[in-house]
């Protein structure tokens, strides 16, 4: 028993001794936002989800009559999902350290409106819900529009000032034909 004891004494004394395994090295979040610039962020994340989202959602007038935008099937409305999810996201992103443009409390606050707005609208989609997706969708635009307006209309109209002469092309004569019609009425 006597050796028992030792032996088991010794084995502690080894295993204490013994050296133990090195810290894994502590990796610190690095954000490389000059990968990707503003423009393209909006080009390639932002414009592509938020037109996805849109796309799915209220009704168009075609020459054939209504047509009903919202998905038919379980892909058309993962895909929306999927859209809104990526707004999710975005939003987050653009507020990662190098990616704020100043006023930077507006732009922040304008980025989280985007997430906020982004998961109802994938909850929406994830019910099957017309109305909520075409209710969200417009909060959405109307977040992307109050964006667009503080960062790149008024910046471009005090930089270079306002559009010379009429900016939009004139309507297709038949939407212009169409435009009188409903006017008339």
């Amino acid at each position: 028993m006597q050796r028992l004891i030792i032996l088991a004494a010794s084995a502690a004394l080894l295993a204490a001794c013994s050296p133990s395994k090195p810290a894994p090295p502590v990796v610190v979040a690095k954000f490389n936002t000059d990968a990707l610039p503003m423009p393209e962020f909006m080009g390639h994340v932002v414009d592509p989800a938020s037109f996805a989202y849109w796309k799915g959602s209220g009704t168009e007038e075609t020459a054939k009559g209504t047509r009903e935008l919202a998905p038919t099937n379980a892909e058309g409305w993962e895909a929306m999902e999927t859209a809104a999810a990526v707004l999710i996201e975005a939003g987050n992103a653009l507020q990662l350290p190098g990616r704020a443009r100043a006023p930077e409390a507006d732009w922040n606050r304008l980025a989280q409106a985007l997430s906020a707005e982004a998961i109802l609208a994938k909850e929406a989609a994830g019910k099957h819900d017309k109305q909520g997706v075409y209710v969200e969708g417009a909060k959405l635009y109307q977040v992307c529009t109050a964006c667009h307006k503080e960062y790149v209309i008024d910046p471009g109209i005090k930089a270079n000032g306002p559009a010379k002469g009429d900016p939009l092309p004139d309507w297709p004569s038949d939407v212009a034909a169409k435009q009188k019609s409903y006017q008339a009425k």
